[in-house]
């Protein structure tokens, strides 16, 4: 069965008032997308549930971020149980700036992703190597050790509600991109650490996608690899191009 292209946009702390959300949601909701595409934001928690309640249906929400536990004296965070009550979809984890900003650990990115999963959550988990690791040549060492990390908690059954999101640290928010035979490289490494580490099944159907500075001029060859299934976008999920990524598949 073809792995259904997804393409998922990361507000991360943008925008800064309700005034401009809103302008974002409507250029959304009046575009014609591609239906054949499964369309995810995530805005900042703030505007979670005001947004979802103005946003089309066919486009789900996802939060930037989650805890490990359900509830609890846990300031500042929110739990996978508040978020799926809320009809909140997704919830991205192991995001880089995350990993590196806040110093969560590949161990710690795992038991949230368990803990999202067991709340009803789909997740969005990202890897991806820093630019000295990629010099390094350290960078499949990277990826598979971040990966490892989450088998380690997962029943086979829980990749179904996994997509994963290859994001090299060196081209996020910083205007370089992957090349498309870089992105197919790793791409394709992950789905055959999958197959080993997993099952042959999970390689084949899990969709991995790729995240680092994508826009609309760069988008369309990198869509055309055989293991990219789609994108997480940045700074280009605030633009009017969102859409025309969005569309990259449509003929």
């Amino acid at each position: 069965m073809p792995r259904q292209f997804f393409v998922g946009g990361n507000f991360k702390m943008n925008p800064i008032s309700r005034a401009q959300k809103k302008i974002i949601i409507n250029e959304l909701n009046a575009a014609d997308l591609d239906p054949n595409t499964e369309v995810v934001i995530a805005p900042p928690s703030l505007y979670l549930l005001p947004l979802k309640d103005i946003l089309r249906a066919d486009i789900k929400v996802a939060a930037q971020n989650c805890y490990c536990k359900t509830s609890g004296a846990f300031t500042g965070e929110i739990s996978p149980a508040q978020l799926a009550d809320a009809g909140v979809s997704y919830v991205i984890l192991g995001h880089s700036e995350r990993r590196t900003l806040f110093h969560e650990t590949s161990e710690l990115v795992a038991q949230k992703t368990k803990a999202a999963l067991d709340g009803s959550l789909s997740v969005i988990l990202c890897v991806g190597e820093t630019l000295q690791e990629r010099e390094a040549g350290q960078t499949t060492q990277v990826v598979e050790s971040q990966l490892r990390a989450v088998v380690t908690v997962l029943n086979e059954s829980d990749w179904g509600r996994v997509v994963i999101a290859y994001e090299p640290v060196w081209a996020i928010g910083t205007g370089k991109v992957a090349t498309a035979g870089q992105a197919q490289e790793v791409h394709a490494y992950i789905r055959e650490f999958l197959s080993t580490a997993v099952s042959t099944a999970v390689s084949e159907n899990t969709r991995i996608i790729y995240g680092g500075s994508v826009t609309a001029s760069n988008c369309k060859e990198l869509s055309t690899q055989i293991d990219v299934d789609g994108f997480l976008v940045g700074g280009a999920s605030l633009k009017p191009e969102f859409v025309d990524i969005i569309n990259v598949k449509r003929n």
